[in-house]
């Protein structure tokens, strides 16, 4: 019987290549590895909380998980919700409601691993599925994380009932994101959009949830810390120890050689902090 190697497809920066991935969780202290998987499935999403759960025994009350899109799912978010474990998982669309990203895409000069097999990006105007709404406020917020405020649920048009909202010329008024937002921002004054009756919101989800704890202040600053705590690590395996490729078969023998170099790295770590003197 033939065995397969366990591999998937992946994207990088050479194209699609037929590979593993190297997922560690790391001490934001002194970047140890506490947690490594080498998995072979094109989605990160399904090693999330398997890596978590091998943090247990380093974890404690003030510990905080961050992780990047690649791991966000509402399935996700909902463990980590019912288990009790203090997280912020960014979504895809994080960076574009940040203010501080609006013009990140003048510095992309490098086209997508998966430009020829995915649709092209959108760039349009912002989208009434775009602003979420929040219940316990009766509002709905705005893709830059401000709040456009109910004025009037049961109005008509043409017959249709439907809930409007409207942004406050102070927030709407010296946003970055109007040219997105607005379709004429030299004239109209806030953002105004409306909601018919089929379109009425549910609560707030698991992943609605996660944009509000994401996109406020507090969440934006923790967040922020991610890739300086995790990518210097990476680049320690990959260049410095020069990990470019794995070089073995079946994902018991990658997974194998993954933590070898992982543990490479946390004895440099160790003995770079004068563990044992």
């Amino acid at each position: 019987m033939a065995r397969y190697n366990d591999s998937a497809k992946m994207a990088t920066s050479k194209g699609v290549i037929q590979g593993y991935t190297g997922v560690i969780a790391v001490d934001a202290k002194h970047q140890v590895i506490v947690a490594a998987v080498a998995h072979g499935s094109g989605s990160e999403q399904e090693v999330l909380l398997p890596v978590i759960e091998q943090t247990a025994a380093y974890r404690n009350t003030q510990t905080l998980i961050t992780a990047d899109a690649g791991y966000h799912s509402e399935a996700n978010l909902e463990q980590l919700h019912d288990q009790d474990i203090p997280a912020l998982i960014a979504d895809g669309h994080m960076r574009k409601r940040d203010p501080r990203f609006a013009d990140q895409d003048k510095h992309q000069d490098k086209p997508h691993p998966l430009h020829n097999k995915q649709p092209p990006k959108p760039t349009g105007k912002f989208r009434p599925q775009d602003f979420t709404y929040d219940p316990h406020t009766n509002t709905r917020i705005c893709p830059a994380g401000k709040s456009l405020y109910s004025n009037g649920s049961h109005r008509k048009t043409n017959g249709r009932t439907h809930h409007k909202f409207q942004g406050s010329q102070s927030t709407c008024g010296r946003c970055e994101l109007r040219e997105r937002c607005l379709r004429y921002p030299d004239k109209t004054p806030t953002r105004q959009i409306a909601f018919f009756d089929k379109q009425q919101a549910s609560p707030l989800h698991y992943t609605e949830r996660m944009k509000r704890a994401i996109d406020s202040r507090e969440g934006r600053k923790q967040y922020g810390q991610r890739m300086a705590v995790v990518e210097p690590v990476f680049g320690n395996l990959r260049y410095n120890k020069r990990l470019d490729r794995f070089t073995l078969r079946g994902q018991a023998k990658v997974n194998t050689q993954w933590h070898l170099y992982c543990l490479v790295h946390n004895i440099e770590k160790l003995a770079h902090h004068g563990y044992g003197q």
